[in-house]
């Protein structure tokens, strides 16, 4: 009698796991999905929160990271302190 409860615990499992793979699978294509455009977002998110540039100048920067993608980026790290910097000295 053992054995027949055993068999029917698996066969029970084994009949809800095949039922939960294609929620697992929805949900695994769900954080996919947002991992990419967090990770699309990423640079913009970086240039807003950045004190490098002000303005007009981090809207142009961001403009361009849309429609020229991640170069754009690079270049705003090789670029982007076009004001000069003020340096404070203490005595």
């Amino acid at each position: 009698m053992n054995v027949v409860k055993n068999v029917c615990t698996i066969l029970v499992f084994l009949v809800l796991a095949m039922l939960a793979l294609p929620l697992i699978g929805a949900g695994l294509g769900l954080l996919v999905v947002l991992a990419a455009v967090f990770i699309w977002l990423l640079p913009i998110l970086m240039i807003l929160n950045s004190e490098k540039t002000s303005g007009g100048e981090k809207l142009a920067w961001i403009l361009a990271i849309i429609f020229l993608s991640w170069f754009a980026w690079i270049f705003y790290f090789l670029l982007a302190p076009i004001k000069p910097r003020r340096d404070y000295w203490y005595d």
